[in-house]
């Protein structure tokens, strides 16, 4: 992946008005909430697994 993901709202109060973070990477700032939250990629689901197992390879 080459390009970062950006989010398009905030998910506390739904604004547009986001700015990347300088905590460091997937932190972004609100400035409409003053909120600061951070985003992670999980990984990949196989195809047609939904459910918390499917998220970190099928362990129990």
């Amino acid at each position: 992946m080459s390009e970062r993901a950006a989010p398009f709202h905030c998910p506390y109060c739904g604004d547009e008005d986001l700015r990347p973070s300088e905590e460091g990477h997937g932190a972004w700032e609100c400035r409409s909430c003053s909120r600061a939250f951070r985003l992670k990629f999980l990984g990949l689901l196989a195809p047609g697994a939904t459910g918390p197992a499917a998220s970190d390879g099928g362990t129990p």
